[in-house]
């Protein structure tokens, strides 16, 4: 078995592991897995296209939830059958429909973000910083020094 073979197995059981641990009600040992299916799918892009190639044979896994992991992940590389699993398995009921219906969504939005392509220098674009969210903003903005906030009190009224 080749590197890459063994990282595409490696892929598939920890996706499987993973929706194993969640049906069980274990989402530490599912969190376990799902680090380690990733990790898998980031060290078979470091091999480039044959890393992404030697993924595709798990779209047809026995499996749903590998098959559409790997519709996910591939989703930007092989663009019609990717989403023609996803389609499909969306078509169901329960956690793996939904998280297929979840990817198709996310890929129509223009979110979707689990394999980048490349920019013009080979490298993968760079992740935007997230802008600051209310809670982590500094409350300094918009308050004076020495000032009370006003009340429903101050309201005539009120």
């Amino acid at each position: 078995m080749t590197e890459i073979e063994g990282l595409v197995a490696e892929f598939a059981e920890n996706v499987a592991a993973q929706t194993d641990s969640i049906w069980r009600g274990d989402a530490k040992t599912g969190n376990k897995h799902a680090k380690r299916y990733i990790a898998a799918f980031e060290k078979l892009t470091a091999h480039g296209d044959a890393g992404r190639d030697a993924l595709t044979v798990l779209l047809t896994h026995p499996r749903m939830d590998v098959r559409v992991s790997a519709a996910a992940y591939l989703l930007r590389y092989r663009t019609s059958e990717a989403r023609a699993i996803l389609e499909e398995a969306a078509k169901g009921e329960g956690l793996v429909p939904f998280e297929a219906s979840l990817v198709l969504k996310n890929w129509e939005s223009g979110t979707w973000a689990l394999d980048p392509a490349e920019d013009a220098a080979g490298q993968p674009d760079a992740p935007s910083p997230a802008s600051p969210t209310k809670r982590s903003r500094p409350r300094t903005e918009g308050t004076a020094p020495n000032k009370r906030r006003a009340s429903k009190r101050d309201k005539p009224g009120g």
